[in-house]
């Protein structure tokens, strides 16, 4: 028998309802769409939503799944024109690079055996060289009916898994899911609606449509997120609801954000659904924030607002995506004058490069690309900050195709490639699939060495040491590896690992698809006898 702490922690004991994406359960409280982010090395936020206020949110935790005995509480916060409620309870004390077993209040639990509790791992130390991967999808919209299907514009063919299944799939082969911006793509529905996808309502009811879009894509991610963290950044899609201004071409109607009914603009139904490590990092809200895990200080940047320096950026009036020349999407600024660019330097200037010697920075929109959507005004912004803390890579999407670039520093490729570059390396993968589909290659560039338009995908980035990482693009559709490249930087190292088990930590023998290989057969021999001796340590 469960211990009474679990027994205290579910409240409801009716048979547990089957929920189906974007539908309201029977049981308003009862919880959805779980979802983890780091909060430190020590520290997990658990967040989840209901169709009901929670008084007081609970967790309960323990390393122990027959004894819950700890637990914290949080706030169950809501916005004009959303459904539900987001709770979200921050875990702090916990003990880096370890499993927790948890459950929310009012979890419904005749048979946990199969709903509860869930699992967690928190943070690997600072300065832990054990290897390990992380997944990153950028530009992931709902699935079925609702979103990307084989009747969708972008069909998917009916044999393959889609990027959400693919991710379910492999969950054992990662730490996390990192996914920059461009979530769910809610503000289709109007475009989904017009080109007769969905079914028609009358424009003042489209919150709903919204809601539900939502609703059913964070239902969907639920077997991933409930289990690993799901880090975040801004996009374009989470701005407002009208997806940048749509056109009804038979009626001849032009739609704007004006259109968008409170609680559907300035980023707000992203502001409350989720928690980001901002506080433990200095950085503000969900648009930027940065944490360390193991070797290596992960980034995350606002592409959409708040550049600095005068620099208006492509989601604030007067943006890109209103053409420079109307209110755009009228989101934020969200910080004072130059935060955003302040803070990065100071953040980047504090990293310990003997601790984390990988640097990684992710934005939504892509700085450099085969496409018109690149993004100038981010290269602008914040290319001489990378450069003068020896970023090591930057990950994108916004555009939806794969590149991959070579190393680059203002627009031209490092000759060195990825042999030990001075420049940050570039991957642009908007690949994740949503409703429209795939984008064109508009044009190649010197500094291009692989892309594709044809599959959707996901990336996985695997750290094997303190010199070397690669990374893969992974086929949702049957998990074959498509493309794959190895960078080595000759970081100074500071040897400590766990003893813990790494994920996906074999080291890359040969060169694929034109990426760097280790610098000589020696030196692969060195860093893999370094590596199995870390790891007995």
């Amino acid at each position: 028998m469960r211990s009474i702490f679990v027994a205290l922690a579910l409240a409801s004991t009716a048979v547990a309802q089957i929920n189906v994406p974007g539908e309201v359960p029977i049981n308003l409280a009862e919880p959805l769409q779980h979802r983890l982010a780091y909060a430190g090395n020590t520290g997990m936020t658990v967040s989840w939503n209901t169709y009901e206020q929670i008084s007081e949110p609970i967790v309960y935790y323990g390393t122990d799944s027959w004894n819950l005995s700890n637990y914290a509480t949080g706030a169950s916060v809501t916005y004009a024109t959303s459904l539900t409620w987001s709770n979200h309870v921050k875990v702090s004390g916990l003990k880096p690079n370890t499993q927790y077993y948890y459950v929310v209040s009012n979890t419904n639990c005749y048979n946990c055996s199969e709903l509860a509790p869930y699992t967690f791992t928190t943070a690997r130390d600072t300065g832990d060289y054990t290897p390990y991967t992380v997944a990153v999808a950028v530009d992931l919209g709902v699935m079925g009916n609702m979103g990307l299907s084989t009747t969708s514009k972008g069909a998917i063919s009916a044999n393959d898994s889609t990027t959400i299944q693919s991710l379910a799939r492999y969950i054992d082969g990662y730490e996390f899911l990192w996914h920059p911006g461009d979530i769910a793509y809610a503000d289709y529905w109007l475009k989904e609606q017009i080109q007769t996808y969905l079914n028609a309502v009358p424009i003042d009811e489209g919150y709903k449509v919204y809601n539900k879009l939502l609703n059913a894509y964070y239902d969907e991610l639920q077997p991933v997120t409930a289990e690993k963290p799901y880090m975040v950044g801004p996009g374009n899609h989470e701005a407002n609801c009208d997806n940048a201004g749509t056109t009804d071409s038979k009626k001849n109607i032009s739609y704007t954000v004006d259109i968008c009914m409170e609680g559907q603009r300035n980023f707000t139904g992203y502001r409350n659904h989720f928690r980001m490590p901002s506080t433990e990092s200095g950085g503000l809200e969900n648009f930027w924030y940065s944490f360390d895990h193991g070797m290596v200080h992960f980034v995350q940047i606002d592409t959409e607002t708040d550049l600095g320096n005068g620099i208006v950026g492509a989601d604030e009036p007067f943006g890109a995506e209103g053409g420079f020349n109307t209110v755009g999407q009228d989101a934020g600024p969200f910080g004072r004058m130059n935060q955003q660019i302040n803070w990065l330097n100071k953040d980047l200037a504090s990293v310990d490069r003997s601790k984390t010697p990988w640097v990684i920075v992710a934005g939504h929109r892509p700085f450099y690309a085969g496409s018109s959507d690149a993004c100038p005004e981010c290269v602008k912004a914040f290319e001489p900050t990378f450069l003068k803390y020896n970023v090591d890579l930057v990950l994108s999407g916004h555009v939806h195709f794969y590149e991959r670039n070579a190393a680059i520093a203002n627009g031209t490729a490092d000759p060195n490639e990825l042999n030990n570059p001075s420049a940050p390396w570039y991957i642009m993968n908007g690949a994740a699939g949503h409703y429209d589909g795939l984008d064109p290659i508009e044009f190649t560039t010197d500094y291009m060495r692989y892309t594709q338009n044809s599959t959707y995908g996901w990336s996985k980035l695997t750290f094997h040491n303190c010199t070397h990482m690669t990374h893969e693009f992974i086929v949702s559709g049957n998990g074959t590896v498509l493309d794959t490249a190895t960078l080595y930087k000759n970081h100074a190292c500071s040897m400590k690992a766990s003893n813990n088990t790494a994920t996906n930590s074999s080291i890359p023998t040969t060169d694929h698809n034109g990426g760097a290989s280790l610098k000589s057969s020696s030196a692969l021999f060195v860093v893999a006898l370094a590596t199995v001796l870390l790891v007995a340590l």
